[in-house]
């Protein structure tokens, strides 16, 4: 069985912050421009899992707007960190494993991690394993979970939602593994933000801007996003991701993680007024970011839904890790897409706005196909 990989080895955060059940692809070359990367995937001859991005550095001006971004939102963030962990915790029990979905999880879980421990004197284990669309999530990394933990305790761990497909994934994933082994664990997912009610438990359903979203590897531990490719990893292998050490300089990972955790103890009061509330509501997923989702979908004459991508965690990743062809903001002007219109804007993507999204803004895939 493979064993975990942590800090400052593998990754810039601390060792205890989290162990990655990962394969370290390191010294393996897998990066590959947009426009190469667009081609092999939207022609079907390969699939994302299988190359990187290559990691975009942005300018100055955008450093300091994260900087910026980071100071207005911390206390927000950590009141929705509180949120979700204070549900957890209340609906779970205190005996838990955080399993986080790298990469986009794994700051959330990082900060959940940090809330038990300021709040309840909780030392939570805490992992980072990969799942990809199409292929499910890692059955070696669920194998390793289920021999060191009671697989009843342990708690996925992601970002934010956008349509919803990462939700289906884990479930639709986790049922297979279920009929395979007869070892169930519980596919409800944790999420920071839910803007497209697809999950029911959550900090909060808004679509507010995740200081983590803005940038890629640089405040996300200097891990890339994870790699399923066959030809470099044995069956029996976690799936794969790189340690970017040469961008040490520009890592923002642990400055992410200590502004939010600053503001735990102001935000305190909040966070368990808001977890009263939500606890108190109807959670049913409602998957209402669909229709949004599909009007667009079929306004813009896109293909398929596959190119759209909505809410500002997934609009920032259009920009940063694929090929955008428009970005559409329900409000021009609102502060919490402010990178989002720089970005489009040192890229020259057009931006549109549309009053009636359901999200605060969503981004478009360019067809390359066509």
């Amino acid at each position: 069985m493979s064993t975990p990989l942590t800090g400052p080895t593998f990754g810039s955060y601390a060792g205890d912050e989290v162990s990655w059940l990962l394969t370290d692809l390191s010294e393996v070359t897998l990066e590959a421009d947009a426009v190469t990367r667009e081609h092999a995937i939207q022609s079907g001859r390969a699939h994302y899992a299988e190359s990187l991005p290559i990691e975009y550095q942005p300018d100055p001006a955008y450093r300091t707007l994260f900087n910026e971004v980071l100071a207005d939102t911390a206390a927000r963030l950590a009141t929705a960190v509180g949120v979700v962990t204070e549900l957890i915790l209340n609906e779970r029990g205190r005996d838990i494993t955080l399993v986080s979905l790298a990469r986009a999880g794994t700051p959330i879980g990082i900060l959940m991690r940090r809330w038990a421990a300021h709040h309840h004197r909780l030392t939570l284990p805490h992992y980072a394993v990969s799942i990809v669309r199409g292929r499910g999530i890692d059955t070696a990394a669920l194998h390793y979970l289920r021999t060191h933990h009671d697989p009843a305790t342990v708690v996925f761990v992601d970002g934010w939602t956008g349509k919803g497909a990462i939700t289906q994934e884990l479930a639709a994933a986790l049922g297979d593994y279920a009929t395979a082994t007869g070892v169930r664990f519980n596919p409800d997912l944790a999420v920071l933000a839910d803007p497209g009610h697809c999950v029911r438990t959550y900090g909060t359903r808004d679509d507010f801007l995740i200081a983590s979203a803005c940038l890629n590897s640089t405040v996300s531990g200097l891990i890339s996003r994870t790699v399923l490719n066959r030809r470099l990893l044995a069956p029996d292998d976690f799936h794969g991701a790189k340690f970017y050490r040469d961008l040490i300089a520009d890592d923002h990972s642990g400055i992410f993680l200590d502004a939010v955790s600053a503001r735990f103890d102001d935000v305190a009061a909040a966070a368990l007024a808001q977890t009263t509330a939500v606890a108190a509501t109807d959670r049913t997923p409602t998957w209402a970011g669909m229709t949004t989702v599909e009007r667009i979908r079929r306004d813009y004459g896109i293909a398929t839904t596959h190119f759209v991508k909505p809410g500002i965690g997934e609009t920032t990743r259009v920009l940063l890790r694929r090929l955008p062809w428009r970005v559409i903001l329900r409000d021009p002007d609102a502060p919490e897409h402010r990178h989002i219109r720089l970005l489009a804007a040192d890229r020259g993507v057009p931006v549109t706005h549309d009053p009636d999204l359901a999200y605060a803004c969503v981004g478009l895939i360019k067809d390359v196909t066509q």
